[in-house]
């Protein structure tokens, strides 16, 4: 239980930018396992967020930013930054150069591009959300889909923030908390087969389609994954508020 317990801290200060008393114990190795309850932290907070803007009857689409605004300040843009990597990554003709491309810490008119249309489909998605609720399982199936990359597919990179993630697994053990915390979501914030169906397409395709372009993951794509799937996980949640 210790173990656990330094686990999750780990995945917390990993993965948000949530503060934690200096001297708690936190172990990285391993916490990757916990990215959906991350998920599921932050998904509630940005739940209760975007309720008290539509109590204040703040208008939707500026509600909406707002808790876009909020989101990057929780995770400190770190799945974002990945995604506009991988971007600019990807643009490059040459496979050979895309890793490259990607570890260069200036950014791209692709990569910009990708932020855009990620921040915007988020945005305006909100902007038209029916069910806050449906927050928690977007932040839940982004980060689960993000422990299937590191499972299914291998890393890149001898170094790399991502490695010890990969390194640290233990899969399929490692599924359980992702297995348990979906059978609670099941229970408590149910959604329609057909939204739930969609979210583990997005979650197989994703990392299968980079790992076809790559031929593996690294940290960013990691990060791609997780931005990818929540904004298109927004989308569907808002067509079925639009029906």
């Amino acid at each position: 239980m210790k173990t656990l317990w330094q686990e999750w801290l780990g995945a917390i200060a990993f993965y948000t930018c949530l503060p934690l008393p200096p001297r708690w114990p936190m172990q990285l190795a391993g916490a990757a396992k916990w990215c959906p309850w991350v998920g599921l932290l932050l998904g509630g907070m940005l739940w209760g967020a975007q309720g008290v803007l539509q109590f204040l009857r703040v208008p939707p689409l500026v509600a909406g930013v707002g808790v876009v605004a909020l989101w990057l300040g929780l995770t400190g843009g770190l799945h974002l930054d990945g995604a506009m990597d991988t971007a600019d990554g990807l643009a490059v003709q040459d496979p050979r150069r895309r890793l490259e491309v990607m570890a260069d810490s200036r950014v791209g008119a692709f990569g910009v591009m990708a932020a855009i249309i990620i921040l915007l489909l988020k945005a305006t998605a909100l902007s038209g959300l029916e069910r806050n609720s449906a927050l928690v399982w977007v932040l839940v199936l982004g980060r689960l889909a993000q422990v299937w990359a590191i499972a299914r597919y291998p890393y890149l990179k001898p170094q790399g923030t991502g490695q010890i993630h990969k390194a640290s697994g233990c899969f399929p053990r490692d599924f359980w908390p992702s297995g348990l915390l979906v059978l609670l979501l099941i229970f408590l914030l149910p959604v329609s087969l057909g939204q739930f169906l969609f979210g583990l397409l997005l979650i197989l395709l994703i990392p299968a389609w980079l790992q076809q372009q790559l031929g593996g993951h690294t940290g960013d794509t990691y990060g791609a994954v997780v931005e990818w799937t929540e904004a298109l996980m927004l989308v569907a949640f808002t067509t079925e508020s639009a029906s």
